[in-house]
């Protein structure tokens, strides 16, 4: 493992065109960026996932605000919302969710998952946790259809992106290779700051309910990191998109629940 307190004494480095490489990351936006530059900074624009998960939460809230205020019934227009927000990532965080629960749910060793995980083909364990998945964000979507769906997708959109900075910082990376090994680890001070950043968006957002939102993304990354843990001793860009997937679903669902 990587040395936790030396980390935490690195300095603060933020860019404001860290924004950029976190959009051209994360996003399927057509954000002009240096590439080469975005590579050199790719851990430090951690700080600024969360502004790319609002970014993409207030594209799909408009959509399905414009769409039910004309009369489109709420479960066309949670698809919708849904197909926005799955057109705008490219699908890349749904794509960890099904290569994870193909990976833990297939594999008996450590290579053999992480073998399993690489391989761009979907088995059943990938199909039905992503199919559970899709579900359960349609129905959280449709239950924020009441007028403030713009405002709870932007809070959910930022917070749930929060737990992928707090992963790359606290786990080591399962191999060598690949889109996280490229990013590299994240360092105390983006981390903190993503996770500050997530909160002031939540509670601007949506008032003091947005401290709940924020707390419950975090811990439904936690599962998923103790699997991760214990089937793979780290985290790679597939676990990276469960916990994204895993908060936005926490956070959906207690937004809901406070909110509407």
């Amino acid at each position: 493992m990587r040395d936790t307190a030396q980390n935490m004494l690195t300095k603060v480095d933020l860019s404001p065109s860290d924004i950029p490489t976190a959009l051209s990351l994360l996003t399927r936006l057509p954000i002009p960026v240096d590439h080469a530059k975005a590579a050199e900074r790719a851990a430090n624009a951690a700080w600024a996932y969360p502004l790319a998960g609002a970014l993409v939460g207030v594209i799909a809230g408009l959509v399905a605000w414009i769409l039910s205020t004309v009369g489109i019934p709420g479960g066309m227009v949670a698809g919708a919302g849904l197909a926005v927000l799955v057109f705008l990532t490219g699908g890349l965080h749904e794509d960890g969710l099904a290569d994870c629960a193909d990976g833990f749910g297939c594999g008996t060793t450590k290579d053999r998952r992480l073998e399993i995980m690489k391989d761009s083909r979907v088995g059943a364990f990938g199909v039905i946790a992503l199919g559970i998945a899709l579900i359960m964000r349609w129905s959280g979507i449709e239950g924020a259809l009441a007028g403030r769906e713009v405002l709870i997708l932007t809070a959910v959109g930022a917070v749930s992106r929060m737990p992928m900075a707090l992963t790359m910082w606290a786990m080591p990376l399962a191999r060598k290779d690949g889109l996280a090994a490229a990013v590299g680890f994240v360092s105390a001070p983006a981390m903190a700051v993503a996770a500050i950043l997530a909160l002031i968006i939540a509670v601007v957002c949506v008032g003091w309910a947005g401290f709940a939102i924020w707390i419950v993304a975090a811990l439904a990354a936690l599962p998923v990191c103790w699997l991760a843990w214990r089937k793979i001793e780290g985290y790679t860009g597939d676990v990276l998109g469960c916990v994204q997937q895993t908060a936005e679903i926490g956070a959906l669902a207690i937004a809901v629940a406070l909110l509407t």
